[in-house]
């Protein structure tokens, strides 16, 4: 499958995606925006948002710009896993609202890289990164993971 720029493509992956997000869903993620190449992450911080210093745990940061960027990447309508990543934490917070924003910077024919920023109030930027994404063949990907579940195998 070719990529594609298209507002439709892009809302409809979005809408795709956070049917099976569990992990955005428990984490209290919300989907904020979805356009072709961008998307945006919001979380209201919660107590258990925070870690034992009463600021918004690292790995949820890292959980937070990976949905952002992972999205972004979907928005050609086609399958992504995560590759890598790399985060650079620069400043935190307790209370309020933080976005994260993902902006699509490289698609190639396999690979697709994102940078990532995570925006406190005032738009003080709390982390930064990229994030990079390969295209796997989602039929494929779907007859594996029914392999692992059967047999008790990773993929």
């Amino acid at each position: 499958m070719e990529p594609v720029k298209d507002a439709a493509v892009a809302a409809h992956k979005a809408e795709e995606l956070t049917g099976g997000n569990a992990f955005a869903v428990f984490n209290h993620l919300e989907v904020e925006h979805v356009e072709p190449d961008y998307a945006v992450f919001r979380l209201r911080i919660r107590p258990e948002s925070k870690n034992p210093f009463g600021f918004v745990h690292g790995g949820l940061l890292a959980g937070m710009a990976d949905n952002a960027a992972g999205y972004a990447a979907h928005s050609d309508g086609r399958t992504y896993v995560t590759q890598a990543s790399h985060l650079n934490y620069l400043h935190n917070q307790a209370e309020g609202v933080i976005r994260a924003c993902g902006r699509v910077l490289h698609r190639g024919r396999t690979v697709c890289l994102v940078r990532v920023d995570i925006l406190g109030e005032g738009s003080t930027l709390l982390a930064t990164g990229e994030i990079s994404y390969f295209c796997v063949d989602a039929l494929a990907l779907e007859k594996r993971m029914e392999q692992s579940e059967q047999t008790g195998k990773a993929i």
